[in-house]
């Protein structure tokens, strides 16, 4: 009885919290939305720090799932988690203004994360539970948002991407026979606006180690070059380094 209290105000708290975040959180325009089918799709998108996960729970449809580090939904693991991914590389002295706040945000993104269309993710035999979450909302014709950028910088636009996310297709084909496809996403906040790409789908018929190398790439350089297309902007990018030092989608435009 308790912990289904905790849980009501829990959502309470969280249909709160959102209110004011669409208040004073940026409008977020999508392009391309008319990509998206009603088969069930998977959106691979650049993380743009926080910009990734907010702008996709406030604006894209609500059959829209997204993978989310499992540690920001465990009030112990948040801290050291929310500091290591997201801080570490501050200025040294503003590194103690963040050690502290990491901590401070801990009930929140509890709060938060748990109740927002979140897939949690662990890099550990957990893992099975999120490709089982995962399939289950693919089989419901829903789809899903993953940000595969990790620490290793792949040019001015993401980082790489790793790519054992993608076997999430291979076992879809298995259990449904059909062959789901991917679509590259590209965040940039300085627009206000996601930008969504050409579709590729999944190949059944080669081997997963080829079609990761395949699809990784894809993914990568189709947001690449959307970003690349666009009017000359600063690109958020996956690190949370000082905003002096974001890169910007290209060399600057001859006037």
């Amino acid at each position: 009885m308790k912990e289904k209290k905790n849980r009501k105000i829990s959502s309470v708290l969280y249909a709160v919290f959102i209110f004011f975040v669409r208040i004073f959180y940026p409008k977020f325009q999508i392009v391309g939305k008319e990509i998206l089918s009603e088969e069930p799709m998977i959106i691979v998108g650049n993380h743009s720090q926080m910009h990734g996960p907010i702008a996709s729970e406030l604006y894209f449809p609500k059959n829209t799932y997204i993978w989310c580090a499992g540690q920001m939904m465990n009030f112990k693991e948040v801290p050291s988690y929310a500091y290591s991914d997201f801080w570490s590389q501050k200025s040294w002295f503003s590194r103690p203004y963040y050690k502290l706040l990491s901590y401070l945000i801990a009930p929140f993104s509890v709060m938060i994360f748990n109740n927002a269309r979140t897939i949690p993710v662990r890099r550990d035999l957990r893992i099975v539970s999120t490709f089982r979450t995962s399939m289950a909302h693919l089989a419901n014709g829903d789809h899903v948002i993953i940000f595969p950028e990790h620490d290793q910088k792949h040019n001015n636009i993401v980082y790489d991407f790793e790519d054992h996310f993608i076997d999430l297709a291979r076992m879809y084909y298995k259990k449904s026979g059909c062959e789901v496809s991917f679509v590259p996403l590209y965040i940039a906040p300085n627009l206000r606006k996601m930008y969504l790409g050409k579709p590729i789908k999944f190949d059944s018929t080669l081997p997963i180690e080829e079609e990761r190398g395949r699809i990784r790439d894809y993914l990568m350089n189709e947001i690449t070059e959307m970003a690349r297309s666009l009017p000359r902007h600063k690109v958020y990018p996956y690190r949370n380094i000082p905003k002096r030092l974001y890169p910007y989608n290209k060399t600057e435009e001859v006037k």
